[in-house]
Formats: C-alpha cells, sequence, structure tokens
C-alpha cells in the first residue's frame, strides 16, 4: 500500500521470525507496524520483495490457497475482540475452526481445551455481553490458539484493557510462548515492548532497531518487502 504523496506504509524491510520467538514490533502511528502485520499474516501481498511464510512464497499463492495457510498456520489476536455477541464462548472459539476441514464434535472440543488453556474453563457457555473486557479478549486468544498456529499474531491486544486485565493477557502470552507458540505482537507500548525478549522497531516504514536471526529455523521472512 503507497499512501497518496508517494509514501510506502513499508519500505524495503528485512526481518526474520524465528521458531520460539516472543518479538515485539514497535514504533508510532504510522511507521508501518499494521502494515507489517498484514504481510506476515498473508492478508495482503507485497508490491516488493518477497514474504515467506510456513515456508510458502506469498506471492506465488492463489488467494484459495492463502485461506488455507492462514487456518492451518496462523492465528490472529486484534485490539478489537471480534466475538459473536449472540454466540458462548464456546462457539465463539470453534467457529474459527470452521475453514479446517474439523468436524463439527473435534471443533468443540478442540475449542473447550483452548479455553480451558487461557483460563476460562469454567466460562464455555457464556455470551460476550456476559465478561469482562479482559476475558474477551482471552476468548479471542484462545480461538486464535485452538487450531495450534505456528505463528500468533497479536495487533495490540492489551489496546481496549485497563491495566490488571492488559496483565492477565501477557501472562496468558507468556504461557503460550512457554508452550511452544511463536508470537509476534505488534505495540506502540514501550512497557509492553520491553517484556518481550526480542524487538524491533519501525520508523517511517523502515526497521530502525533490532537485530535479526534465523538460528531456529524461521516461521516467516521478509526480504526486502514494501507495499
Amino acid at each position: 500500500m503507497t499512501y497518496p504523496g508517494g509514501v510506502a506504509a513499508l519500505r524495503g524491510v528485512d526481518l526474520t521470525v524465528a521458531r520460539g520467538d516472543l518479538l515485539a514490533v514497535v514504533g508510532p502511528s504510522g511507521s508501518g507496524k499494521s502494515t507489517m502485520l498484514h504481510l506476515l499474516g498473508t492478508l495482503d501481498r507485497p508490491t516488493t520483495g518477497t514474504v515467506r511464510v510456513a515456508g510458502h512464497d506469498v506471492a506465488a499463492l492463489s488467494d484459495r490457497e492463502l485461506s488455507a495457510l492462514r487456518a492451518r498456520h496462523l492465528g490472529f489476536v486484534f485490539q478489537q475482540f471480534h466475538l459473536a455477541p449472540a454466540a458462548s464462548a464456546l462457539d465463539n472459539v470453534a467457529d474459527g475452526l470452521l475453514y479446517t476441514g474439523t468436524g463439527r464434535r473435534a471443533r468443540r472440543e478442540r475449542a473447550a481445551a483452548a479455553l480451558e488453556r487461557v483460563g476460562l474453563g469454567h466460562r464455555l457457555r457464556h455470551r460476550p455481553p456476559e465478561l469482562s473486557g479482559g476475558e474477551q479478549q482471552r476468548v479471542a486468544l484462545a480461538r486464535a490458539v485452538a487450531g495450534d498456529p505456528e505463528l500468533l499474531l497479536a495487533d495490540e491486544p492489551t489496546g481496549n484493557l485497563d491495566s490488571a486485565s492488559g496483565a492477565g493477557v501477557l501472562a496468558v502470552l507468556a504461557d503460550l510462548h512457554a508452550a511452544g507458540t511463536t508470537i509476534v505482537l505488534i505495540t506502540h507500548d514501550a512497557g509492553i515492548a520491553g517484556w518481550c525478549p526480542r524487538r524491533v522497531r519501525l520508523r517511517d516504514g523502515l526497521v530502525v532497531d533490532g537485530h535479526d536471526h534465523d538460528d531456529l529455523g524461521p516461521v516467516a521472512l521478509l526480504k526486502g518487502a514494501g507495499r
């Protein structure tokens, strides 16, 4: 995406997301953080360079193949919870598995296990209006990890929460990471970025700070990527 005036959201970014990373992408508004998440999540295709996710060149895949890649390898958590208000927590999570080809019974079993994993095993039947903001975000986290993705992408996951609820969500992310989930967390909050063991700073569409590595093998790779 190039904005009016010829300003590119990302300009030739190189980044390796290694297996087992807990990586914060930090920077002010307009720095390119959300565009980077969209590229890593295959929601956008690069106009320059290469994006590889789970070994696949994103530019070489059809829309249907990209949808399958997202369903099998990626999980998403956003600042807005995007939950169906009339559906239970269990159904909100189970419905996130519809595109994985999993049967209804197995979807509900995996959804219940994911909700237990984020500390909501006692809230399976509650609908979003009956849950606190922090609990709703944990439902969103459960939905994101129910399919056991290789890479979890979280865009300002504590942005709509008070400090106590935000700390609870970060604790869940820490547990998921300890269990082996690779996580990229987009944030403008320096405190949250400092909580992550690896940080990359963006400014004006460029990486201005942050080391790169692939010692455990890449889950995702941006090479000269731009939008």
